[in-house]
């Protein structure tokens, strides 16, 4: 892994004076570094974004728990409240017989639910919201981990679909942005199947800044790019975010709580680059990206093609992110220029999906400055070949002496398809309709032979009253007298008609 650098300007020197002096420099610039990585930390908290809508929710637990550093506090799912309602039947809390303390407490319980459940969480703040879910196999003798497969829906949005949760070690959370018009969010939790299960350790609603997801993007549709309108009412998962030539940001040091790693796996092609990083302010402006698009910590950080001679660099830098064909996807790219020493030195090419999108792009024409950041949207069609790129390289106004690209951050989401879904081609409705159920035919079939068995008893109920009422014929003795027959006669035909 190659060394963080600051760009600067640097003269010719003793080979021993030079070593001396990149020692020191080094070693002030590593004490930099964290000094400045602490005040940005202290900094942030005074620009803590405050949802209207903030549910945080410890599944499976009856008590309140404090998560990481920022003092977010999760609410257990057996709690009481009137915002907050589970809907289900046959569900079962779950706690960690063996609990891993390096772990969150979040991920201690859990919810297991054995048939098609909901939350319901009332909204007050139409729009955009943040809808994670935190899924963790907990070690417990209460329900069997393999038995997980299942669905997951959001307002009607598939969002997973034969889904396990497993990951051997690492919690796994899914993150999605959702459009929300209607005065509840409701989640769905659906088993695959009547013998499988569903389960979640915890689920967190937010309500998004409303400039988080901007509704025009631009549709990168082969070599033509055109707008792509009615991005906000698409429902968006959060496939990467990553903090391009900077170390792995926390929620810690972010805003909404999110995260984003550092590049180096994505990285397809990279030779000849650097990484740059400024301990400066960066001066966000009215109209361009904020605090809660992107935060300091992606910003203070990039890569970059610089040329250090009369020669401009002939190549580009490429990263790759794997997705599926059948979806379309949002890239979101973020450039702040903490490298130029002057505005109007940098002009560069950026690509998606190896088509050119931007030529000559120049930041401080559009930011009015260094240090400012821009963020540009593009929506592009996965491909058969089940990876996507991002690149940027120099342009033929780029100068020779000067940076020639940057690139500091990128964010790949998934659209929703035709169906509403996330996760294969289904509907919510499809899998509440096909559900397993007890099938018809044997109902109809186990109806009709009740019907048969009381249709019988019936009848032999009344063979046995009929018998016991009648009277039985018997042969008349041939001794009596004729008046004696008579008066016999007379007597049982009046019995018979009283009865």
């Amino acid at each position: 892994m190659e060394p963080s650098t600051h760009i600067s300007a640097s003269s010719s020197t003793p080979l021993c004076s030079s070593l001396m002096e990149n020692l020191y420099r080094n070693r002030c610039f590593s004490l930099l570094f964290v000094l400045s990585l602490h005040v940005l930390a202290v900094s942030s908290l005074f620009h803590r974004f405050s949802p209207i809508d903030n549910y945080l929710i410890d599944c499976g637990s009856s008590d309140k728990v404090t998560v990481d550093v920022n003092n977010r506090e999760f609410t257990g799912d057996s709690v009481k409240s009137d915002s907050l309602f589970l809907c289900g039947t046959r569900t079962i809390s779950v706690r960690d017989s063996n609990p891993d303390p390096s772990l969150s407490p979040i991920y201690h319980t859990a919810r297991v639910f054995t048939k098609p459940s909901k939350y319901e969480f009332e909204i007050r703040d139409k729009g955009t919201h943040a809808v994670r879910f935190h899924f963790h196999h907990l070690n417990s003798a209460n329900y069997d981990a393999g038995d997980a497969l299942f669905l997951v829906s959001v307002n009607g949005f598939l969002v997973l679909s034969n889904f396990t949760g497993y990951d051997s070690e690492n919690p796994r959370i899914k993150e999605y942005l959702i459009w929300v018009d209607a005065e509840k969010v409701v989640i769905r939790f659906i088993p695959s199947t009547r013998s499988k299960i569903a389960f979640v350790n915890a689920i967190e609603v937010i309500s998004a800044p409303k400039d988080l997801i901007a509704d025009t993007a631009q549709f990168v549709n082969g070599d033509s790019v055109e707008n792509f309108d009615g991005l906000t009412k698409q429902a968006l998962e959060v496939m990467y975010r990553v903090n391009v030539g900077g170390p792995k940001v926390t929620p810690f040091n972010d805003s909404l709580w999110r995260t984003w790693i550092p590049d180096e796996e994505f990285l397809k092609f990279s030779k000849g680059s650097s990484r740059v990083y400024t301990s400066g302010r960066i001066r966000y402006h009215e109209g361009g990206a904020s605090r809660e698009v992107c935060p300091d910590n992606v910003y203070n950080s990039a890569r970059v093609i610089s040329s250090s001679n009369a020669t401009i660099p002939n190549y580009n830098i490429t990263w790759g992110f794997d997705v599926v064909e059948g979806h379309k996807y949002l890239v979101r790219m973020h450039f702040c220029d903490i490298a130029s020493i002057a505005i109007g030195l940098l002009y560069f090419n950026v690509y998606v999906d190896g088509h050119l999108v931007y030529t000559d792009l120049d930041l401080s024409y559009i930011t009015g400055g260094l240090s400012s950041p821009f963020y540009a949207d593009f929506v592009v069609n996965g491909g058969s070949s089940g990876v996507l790129t991002v690149s940027i390289g120099p342009s033929n106004n780029s100068f020779t002496h000067a940076i020639d690209a940057i690139l500091n951050g990128v964010e790949i989401m998934k659209l929703n398809n035709s169906m509403g879904s996330l996760d294969g081609d289904v509907s919510v409705e499809q899998v509440l309709k096909n559900w397993p159920r007890v099938n018809i035919g044997v109902l109809v079939a186990l109806f009709a032979s009740v019907c048969l068995l009381l249709t019988a008893s019936v009848l032999m109920h009344r063979r046995r009253v009929g018998a016991k009422n009648s009277v039985a014929w018997s042969p008349l003795p041939m001794d009596i007298k004729e008046g004696d027959l008579k008066l016999n006669n007379q007597f049982s035909c009046g019995k018979v008609e009283c009865s």
